[in-house]
């Protein structure tokens, strides 16, 4: 009977081993094919696929949102089962993700638990004025538009600055936006980063400038901005106006003629838009332009309020195609120039147009 009770014992102790050893065993297998579907590329998509959280998305809707954009590796509990272990069902972040082939599933949800949404560029193009930012934004794509159907005025006000001229208020630079974002929040910040800017600059203003505000700042770097794309001369060139304010001279800048001119300008300046009186004609009136003429960078704003000193009060463009600008100090000087930049500027085309 005891012999009998012994081999009935031992039975049931090596079933229970070979039970917890196939259990084991089970469970290495699908930990280790967990471990396999959590590590491997999720393919099945193209390399510009993408998937949105919304708001309120739990997450088996993310999951037919996958399913929906591509994505068939894995079965629906190995995704649930890594998306409880990852701590990633209940903290789903909104925005849109980016769905490479060679993203795996736990990278993946890695960036859903953390934000790292897909991310789209706007460069703001320093000179741009304000038409040509609010055309470009249009074309900006998946920015959502708020603002294409509104007057400059309905802009500004939308923006918190009723009354408020946009020209020369938004900060040239690259601007970084979701798809959830709107051509309104990216003006925003645009908006802000001039302000910061600005301010910056007007502070470290040098002394005895002929400026009386930070809001003369800005019109001035305005027109530097147009009047150069080389950054070394920007300086100079603030120098000449900065002289030119202190003695009553006009400024005597065709880029002012041709904001004033607005959108029927054609290319070309004529002797009568020079003699043509506009708030914006700094040939016929003295003094700076009521309104900035285009979008300044941060480098014209520190130029305008640190004019290098010398004694030029003319510059004309060399001619060559390089942008850049002879000095002058005397009438004479600038129309010897002048007369050089003519024959310079006819070989230059004469050469572009030989075969």
């Amino acid at each position: 009977m005891a012999s009998a009770l012994k081999r009935g014992c031992r039975f049931i102790v090596i079933l229970f081993a070979l039970l917890l050893a196939v259990a084991v065993g089970a469970g290495l297998w699908l930990w280790q094919e967990h471990r396999g579907f959590a590590d491997a590329p999720i393919g099945g998509t193209t390399a510009d696929a993408t998937v949105e959280v919304a708001s309120g998305d739990a997450f088996p809707t993310v999951l037919r949102k996958l399913r929906e954009s591509g994505v068939s590796h894995g079965t629906d509990l190995q995704w649930r089962l890594l998306a409880r272990q990852t701590n990633t069902a209940s903290q789903l972040k909104v925005g849109e993700y980016a769905l490479a082939p060679t993203l795996t599933p736990r990278e993946l949800l890695q960036r859903m638990r953390e934000g790292r949404t897909l991310q789209y560029r706007f460069t703001l193009v320093e000179g741009w004025n304000i038409r040509q930012v609010r055309a470009a934004l249009r074309n900006a794509s998946p920015l959502q538009q708020k603002t294409a159907q509104m007057s400059d005025a309905e802009l500004m006000a939308a923006l918190g600055h009723p009354g408020q001229h946009p020209e020369g208020r938004f900060l040239p630079e690259t601007y970084v936006y979701t798809r959830s974002e709107s051509d309104l929040d990216v003006l925003k910040r645009a908006y802000a980063a001039m302000e910061k800017a600005l301010a910056a600059a007007w502070e470290a203003r040098a002394p005895g400038i002929p400026l009386q505000s930070a809001e003369e700042a800005l019109i001035l770097a305005s027109i530097i901005e147009k009047e150069t794309g080389i950054a070394e001369e920007r300086p100079a060139i603030a120098g000449v106006f900065a002289r030119r304010l202190k003695i009553g001279m006009p400024l005597q800048t065709d880029p002012t003629v041709i904001y004033g001119i607005g959108s029927g300008y054609d290319g070309n300046i004529r002797r009568r838009d020079l003699t043509t009186d506009t708030p914006y004609n700094t040939y016929t009136r003295k003094g700076l332009t009521p309104t900035p003429i285009a979008m300044p960078g941060a480098d014209a704003l520190r130029a305008a309020v640190n004019p290098a000193d010398g004694d030029a009060l003319y510059f004309v463009a060399v001619g060559d195609g390089s942008g850049r600008h002879i000095f002058s100090a005397t009438l004479a000087e600038h129309n010897a120039a002048v007369a050089r930049y003519l024959v310079t500027r006819r070989e230059t085309l004469r050469k572009a147009e030989a075969p």
